[in-house]
Parts: C-alpha cells; structure tokens; sequence
C-alpha cells in the first residue's frame, strides 16, 4: 500500500473516531443531565413525566446540546485551540442549560430550584474541559501532519505558506511552485506530497492542475478568487439540457432582509435590558474620569454606500484625533483614559453600537461598517471592496470573527462575501454564538482594528502623538 492510500484509509478510520467522540461527549452530558433531574429535583414537581417523558426530554436536551456544539465549533477539536473549544463548548452548555432550566419550570408549572442546574452546569463544564484535552490529544495521535505543495501566480500569495507553518498545526506547506514552472514538473511535485494548494492561479491552468487532483483523488485546497465565492451564491436553472447558475447581485432578497430585521430588533431589545445597567455604570465612571463626552461619534459607510455615524462609548481623551485626521489607537496609547482601557479589552464601549441597529444603520451580523476614508483607500485598491455594501454593516460578522490582526484587506472581503453569498438566518445565530467565543479571545477580537492600525500607523505618527501630549502637559 503507498503512502497516499494508506493516509485515505486512516482518514475513513479518523473521521469514524472523531464521531464516536463527539456522540460519546453528547451521551456523557445528557447522562449527567439525567441524573441531576432525577436526583436533585423533586419528582413531584413532574408527575407527567415519571416514565419515558423522562428519556424525551433528555433526548431534546441532546439534541439542543449536538445544535450549539455545531453552530459554535465545538467538535473541532484540533482544527482550533484547545481554550477554544473549551470555551466554545462552555458557551454551549450554558445557553441549553439556561433553556431548560425555563423548560422544566413550564413541565412543572412554577419556577423550580435554581442550585441543581448551577451545579449540573458545573459539573458539565468540568466534564467538557476533561473531554476537549483527551480528545484533542487523541487527534494529535491519530491525524498525522499533512505535507502539502502550494503553487501560486503572485509574490502576494506566499503570505498563505508563512501562515499555514505558522498558525495551523495539521498542515505544513513544505514547498512552493510557481505557476510559471511546466506543467509536467507541477504534477510531478503534486504526486509526492499529501495535497496541494492552488493559490491565485491563472484560470485555465487552475482547472487543469484541479481536473488532475479530482481525477487521482489528491486532496486539492482551493483559495477562492473574488468570482468563485459569488458563484457560491448562485441559483442553479436549467435552459432546455443545458445546466446554468445565475447570479443575482443584489444581495439579500427583500424576504431575507425582513427576517434578519426582525431578528436584529427582538434580539437587541432582549439584550438592551441587561447592557442597559452596564451602559449606565460606563457611562458615570466616563463623566467621572475626565468629565468629557460619554460617546464618540464616527462616520461610517453601511448598505449601498449609505453614510452614518457609530456610536460607541469614548475610550480616549477628548480631542484625540487632533491632526484632522484620523490616527488609529496603538498598544499603550496615550490617548486612552484609564476607563477606556477597561472598556476597550472587555469590549463594552461597542455597547451603544445597539442603538444603531435599532435605528436600522447596521445590523446585529454584517461586514464591519467602515471608516470613510478607508472605504475610497481600499476601493482604490480592491475595486471589488464595494461589494461588501450589498448588506448592512454589522456588529459581528465573518471578517470579525475568522480574521487577524495581520489578516490583509482582501482577504476580509472574501470572508464578507463569503458571508453574504451563503447568508441564512441560521448562520447568523451561529456567528452570534461563535461572537460570544472570540470575546474571550484577545488576539481575535483586535483582528480587524489591529490590520487598520498596521496598514495606516507608522512608528513616526505614534512618536508624533506621544510628543504633542508631552508638550501639552
């Protein structure tokens, strides 16, 4: 057996060990759930259910607990961190827990014992931690790295092979061919590794190297050109025997629009109620701080290059652009109050930004709504930047969640135009769910303010603004 088959049929066995784990977890946390309703909850709160309605509902609580470790990546145990997942799966157990907490109030017709669910959710959480670490360990042993081959067309493509040796512990790009090499020395070097990587390739010698790789079963990664993602959006018609898509280019149906409205007004006003008391005490120890203004207002661009102003709370001195231009914050700013450092790591000053979503400006899950002035820069660029305002700016959104802060300014068109060629409202419920993760993450939550501040801030502007506030005090 070669070396290509053998890595395939340790992929059939690998993907049925991934699954039993992941059925083996679920079956572990329902059974705690079990226990813990029977045991530390009265049966007399639930007389209809002292038999097989008991199995029902812990097949329901499965089921909700398989939904929200889907939507919130948490089998993906080592593709992402372990924290990750942990964290991912904590998010999880806590939101089922929470909806079946008010479910068994509603079976036992009144408001039951709050400590068993803590405690179940404890524990829970305790076995979630145990399983991610046991799991991910079992990946590492069982999913031997990949030795891939990257052919690109541009200089700019190799960024791809730093990051993939860099950040993604499954692959390692161990050689890259340029597309300008013959074709035979190509397919050559594809047959000696584990896979390949086409990357901003020319179109016809794309699709021949891919027919080959489709053709003899080698794994092919494809890095999708602006066209590919918005046929990822297309319909399929057929004209007589002839298959098409169409591609529409408007962005969401006037249906879709409606629903993701409608979600994003129920769902601020429901965390209104809780951000509300947060906002209140931000506000106060702002006024306190320095006694400037609570809020800062910046103009933005949303759907069909409409203007609006952001609000969010201010985390900086007042005046701190005072260059008439914008100069994006830096790691030990001065700029920033000591308030607004609280505010700006836990990500409370994007609180306010649920006021523009009420007044209809951005939505909840969206491209990031951006500045002006970095719209015409990057539609300079990137001509295809301005299809990102098919849609609504958001408040959390592809680029939001899957960029860095080294992630570059075509890239996070692609993961927007990802997002609005495979729109639905469930995958915006998931990114809300993935939005929750990333908040625990430092580096992905700086992702898309951190490329600004690289792109734009050079080390003589930040000297400049250290400068000028020396002069001033």
């Amino acid at each position: 057996m070669n070396k290509k088959n053998k890595i395939k049929d340790n992929s059939y066995v690998n993907d049925v060990v991934d699954k039993l784990e992941c059925i083996a977890e679920i079956a572990v946390l329902s059974v705690i759930y079990f226990y813990f309703w029977r045991f530390q909850y009265d049966a007399a709160l639930f007389p209809p259910l002292q038999h097989r309605g008991r199995f029902v509902i812990a097949g329901v609580y499965a089921l909700l607990l398989i939904i929200g470790f889907v939507w919130t990546e948490g089998f993906r145990w080592g593709y992402l961190k372990r924290l990750d997942v942990v964290i991912s799966q904590g998010v999880s157990i806590f939101v089922v827990n929470f909806i079946s907490y008010w479910q068994l109030s509603l079976i036992g017709n009144g408001m039951i014992p709050v400590m068993p669910m803590v405690r179940l959710t404890g524990v829970q959480l305790l076995t979630s931690i145990l399983a991610c670490f046991l799991f991910t360990k079992i990946y590492f042993h069982l999913h031997s790295k990949k030795n891939m081959v990257m052919i690109y067309g541009t200089e700019n493509a190799l960024k791809l092979q730093f990051k993939a040796n860099n950040r993604l512990s499954q692959y390692h790009v161990s050689k890259a061919i340029s597309a300008d090499t013959d074709f035979i020395d190509i397919l050559s070097e594809i047959n000696r590794y584990d896979g390949v990587i086409i990357n901003d390739l020319p179109g016809k010698k794309r699709n021949n190297i891919l027919k080959y790789c489709y053709f003899n079963g080698i794994d092919a990664y494809v890095v999708p050109k602006i066209s590919d993602i918005i046929i990822r959006g297309a319909d399929d018609f057929n004209l007589l025997d002839t298959p098409i898509v169409i591609t529409h280019g408007k962005g969401l149906t006037l249906t879709q629009r409606m629903t993701k409205r409608t979600m994003d007004v129920v769902l601020c006003l429901i965390a209104m109620v809780p951000a509300s008391v947060i906002m209140l005490i931000t506000a106060i120890f702002i006024k306190l701080d320095d006694g400037g203004p609570v809020f800062f207002r910046q103009e933005r661009v949303t759907r069909n290059g409409k203007h609006f102003n952001v609000i969010k709370f201010r985390s900086m001195i007042v005046d701190a652009e005072k260059y008439n231009k914008p100069i994006p914050a830096v790691d030990q700013d001065p700029r920033i109050t000591k308030v607004g450092r609280i505010i700006r790591a836990t990500r409370i000053d994007e609180l306010p930004q649920l006021f523009n979503i009420l007044r209809g400006d951005m939505s909840i899950v969206g491209p990031r709504p951006e500045r002006v002035e970095h719209v015409e820069k990057y539609s300079r660029e990137i001509p295809e930047f301005i299809y990102r305002e098919k849609v609504k700016g958001g408040l959390t959104g592809y680029a939001q969640i899957y960029g860095r802060y080294n992630t570059s300014a075509y890239d996070k068109l692609r993961l927007d135009l990802m997002y609005i060629e495979d729109y639905s409202l469930v995958l915006d419920i998931k990114m809300i769910f993935r939005t929750i993760r990333i908040l625990f993450q430092k580096d992905s939550t700086e992702g898309f303010d951190k490329a600004e501040e690289l792109e734009q801030l050079k080390e003589d502007e930040v000297e400049k603004i250290r400068k000028a506030l020396d002069d001033d005090e």
